[in-house]
């Protein structure tokens, strides 16, 4: 049986889902133009934290301190009186009626709702990738995984799928960890949305010219378990060992809320994620 938030205020209510760094950024923006006095605004987020820099999450494996990364200034945010919400998913969106339901089970009711639910990591169909030592680079919570694995004295070394700009961070993280590190793209070349083929091709001699680092431009066909490690199997039956597999293979638009509620009345896009206008 769903409860209901009710209003302390007079005022509508103004529904942020997401408190990422967009997220956030909207409530800084909210803040400052006074919406805060217009609506009772209230903010939901999936993680257990609020909103963090995401672009300097690699520093997280040098200092382990979350508070260096931390966007949101909680006393802002109670002197405009922004209800955050943490660790509460929304499973439905009635945009009709206006109302949207928690995992938990409780009806809001909105007078504007903002989507700010940001993206999710691709991970490759590949078999085996649901192994404990497979991780995404994502979150905080993803990257105390990954600490959480490497820090094991029979860890020696990481494999980093995907070798666009995020890869490469998650591959600078594996070296900080003192692991030693591999590279391996599905494209013939790193970087290939940023760079052509001879830039490709400086950048992939400068990274193996770093101690313990390895690129490869590789498919792989599968992941295999034995008693040691890990085996990424590859399509040119070729093969290597490794203790752990971070998948950093590019991102998707978070917008199963939609996709799994298509009675909604919101609609997504040709190649997914919510269909906007000019004015967003």
């Amino acid at each position: 049986m769903s409860s209901t938030i009710v209003s302390t205020t007079n005022k509508a209510k103004l529904v942020v889902i997401g408190n990422g760094m967009v997220g956030h950024h909207f409530v800084e923006r909210a803040i400052e133009q006074g919406l805060h006095e217009k609506f009772e605004i209230h903010v939901f987020a999936e993680e257990d934290r609020p909103a963090y820099d995401r672009v300097y999450l690699s520093s997280y494996f040098e200092h382990k301190d979350i508070s260096k990364l931390n966007l949101v200034d909680l006393s802002a945010y109670a002197a405009a009186q922004i209800q955050l919400h943490l660790n509460q998913r929304i499973v439905d969106i009635d945009a009709t009626n206006q109302y949207i339901i928690t995992e938990a089970g409780e009806q809001i009711e909105y007078g504007e709702l903002v989507l700010a639910t940001g993206s999710y990591p691709f991970v490759p169909p590949i078999p085996g990738r649901e192994h404990p030592h497979c991780h995404v680079y994502r979150t905080i919570a993803d990257l105390d995984d990954i600490l959480a694995i490497a820090e094991r004295p029979t860890v020696r070394k990481g494999v980093v799928v995907g070798g666009g700009l995020l890869g490469l961070e998650a591959a600078k993280a594996l070296v900080t960890l003192g692991l030693e590190t591999y590279v391996v793209e599905f494209a013939p070349q790193l970087m290939g949305v940023q760079l052509d083929a001879a830039g490709g091709d400086i950048l992939k001699r400068k990274i193996e010219a770093l101690d313990n680092t390895d690129a490869l431009s590789k498919n792989i066909s599968n992941t295999s378990e034995d008693q040691c490690h890990l085996t990424m199997q590859f399509t040119d039956d070729t093969s290597l060992d490794t203790d752990m597999i971070v998948f950093s293979a590019g991102i998707r638009p978070q917008d199963g809320i939609i996709k799994n509620n298509p009675e909604c009345g919101i609609e997504i896009g040709a190649r997914g994620g919510i269909l906007i206008d000019e004015q967003c």
